[in-house]
């Protein structure tokens, strides 16, 4: 891959839109955290632990993703798992970013509520006094845990509202996990000034990502790569600005998608679907934003002006305060 292509993409501000604190942990963060909890039953030898992120699909995804959440059980712990994560995103010229947390997992795994909302804020505060990356959170639902866990996670969401809370979310499995169940606790938190972002389309059909936007007023869509087989669909998320946060690597390795030529990410941008790129649990993954953006331009043809859009996309996209969205537009356009 040519230099100048390497380092155009290095320069690159960007935005991630799509990351989950747990999943964007490394290998050497959750070995620290294995051998801290080692009744968690997740491999205290390195080389064990990389055999560990071998997915065989999805639902084995799921459990791995579960596991490691589980050693996540002190405010000390999140705190640590924050301020990696912005150190990460540094290293990828990230400037600003949508982080999804699952508040129900860590409740469950023995954080107190007041704990957890305080480690968010002093993670927060520490990233972007260390890193100069300004995180927001998305709060979202394990959709798997039924209608309780989004009653407690909208209850606890909107009583502790850590600083930077933009958004509410669904997770989790999407075979059998009908979105429309979880309408009533997306209107509470859309009444109190929320986004609505949604999981939807990543493992079924475009039917999820039309209950999404139908059933839970849906503003961006997690994934929702299944609209490619959807006219009708792909023209309404272009015509209402409803942006896909599309995750190349994370559907090869779930097996979300069979190989990359088969992505339908360049249809979904011919089709004028708005397309934000996204690393989504990049410590298990194996990928960071800027192999993203390469991706793009060695299997898709991305040249710099497409790869520099989908920048401003997720600028565009974001929930991010305008004088942040006006500042990053501009970097992106002076990079270019």
């Amino acid at each position: 891959m040519p230099n100048d292509i390497a380092a155009f993409v290095a320069a690159l501000p960007k935005t991630e839109l799509h990351v989950h604190l747990v999943g964007a942990a490394s290998v050497p963060t959750v070995l620290e955290l294995a051998r801290r909890h080692p009744d968690g039953g997740v491999p205290t030898d390195e080389t064990l632990l990389q055999d560990f992120y071998v997915f065989r699909d999805f639902a084995h995804f799921l459990d791995v993703i579960l596991a490691v959440s589980a050693l996540v059980r002190t405010g000390e712990d999140i705190v640590t798992l924050v301020t990696g994560l912005a150190r990460d995103l540094a290293r990828c010229t990230v400037r600003y970013a949508e982080v999804t947390v699952t508040p129900h997992l860590h409740l469950l795994a023995g954080i107190e509520p007041d704990e957890l909302a305080e480690a968010l804020e002093t993670g927060r505060a520490r990233a972007l006094a260390e890193h100069g990356v300004l995180l927001a959170w998305i709060f979202d639902i394990p959709g798997e845990k039924g209608r309780q866990a989004g009653s407690t996670t909208v209850r606890w969401a909107l009583r502790h509202r850590p600083e930077g809370t933009v958004a509410f979310g669904l997770g989790g499995p999407e075979i059998g996990v009908g979105r429309a169940q979880f309408a009533p606790m997306f209107t509470l938190a859309r009444e109190a000034g929320l986004h609505s972002v949604p999981h939807a389309g990543e493992t079924t059909g475009p039917a999820t990502v039309w209950s999404a936007v139908h059933d839970l007023g849906a503003e961006r869509i997690g994934h929702g790569i299944s609209a490619v087989h959807d006219p009708r669909l792909m023209e309404h998320l272009a015509e209402r600005g409803i942006a896909l946060e599309v995750c190349p690597t994370s559907n090869l390795r779930t097996r979300a998608v069979t190989t990359i030529g088969e992505h339908p990410l360049p249809r979904l941008v011919q089709a004028g679907v708005p397309v934000t790129l996204n690393t989504d649990d990049p410590g298990m993954f194996d990928t960071d934003l800027n192999r993203e953006y390469l991706l793009c331009h060695k299997e898709f043809g991305f040249t710099r002006g497409e790869l520099a859009e989908l920048a401003r996309n997720g600028v565009r996209a974001s929930f991010c305060p305008e004088d942040v969205r006006a500042r990053l537009l501009a970097e992106i356009d002076a990079t270019l």
